[in-house]
């Protein structure tokens, strides 16, 4: 049996954001009281390693140490030297033809983990990361991708309702074979 820390670190590493207490005692069933005691010991436990638990009373998530900030900094900016790979560029047309969506859509229409790519988008300055929508958040096109695409909005974007038009059509037919799959 996975002790609570166990437990704590399997799901903030999953779900790759801040988690909030109430959501991390609902999942795994202890009070919100032993959750924070647990986190305390975790952020004991991680306090000289590369990764630290980053705790603000609400939420919680992984971050790196401080003391690696150069380190990490090149790594930003080699990754920003690079050009996007295929799976950035899908990510962010789902954005751009259907945002703001939340993580889960996106996994559901590129059907894989999205988010260290989501990750990948946000650090370049591509899309922004919203409001909570039904425990989740919500991601969208920045201004500055806008501009740099030269459109003003991303109903100018080439052949927008016929792209939306096939990803609202894909939606109901998953949700379609999905509900016939779980009869």
């Amino acid at each position: 049996m996975l002790s609570l820390e166990t437990k704590i670190e399997a799901i903030l590493f999953f779900k790759n954001e801040p988690v909030s207490i109430s959501e991390l005692a609902k999942i795994t069933g202890e009070k919100s009281e032993i959750i924070k005691t647990t986190l305390l010991n975790l952020r004991e436990f991680y306090k000289d390693r590369g990764v630290v638990v980053v705790f603000d009373g609400e939420s919680v998530s992984f971050g790196t140490h401080p003391d690696a900030s150069k380190l990490i900094e090149d790594l930003t900016k080699e990754e920003f030297s690079r050009e996007l790979s295929r799976a950035s560029l899908e990510t962010l047309a789902i954005i751009l033809y259907k945002g703001p969506i939340s993580r889960r859509e996106i996994d559901h229409i590129r059907g894989v983990n999205s988010s260290f790519i989501l990750r990948s988008l946000m650090i370049r300055g591509l899309i922004t990361r919203g409001e909570d929508i039904e425990r989740s958040y919500s991601y969208k096109a920045t201004l500055k991708l806008l501009q740099h695409l030269g459109i003003t909005s991303r109903e100018d974007l080439p052949e927008y309702q016929t792209a939306f038009k096939k990803i609202e059509e894909f939606e109901k037919t998953s949700q379609i074979d999905t509900s016939t799959n779980s009869s």
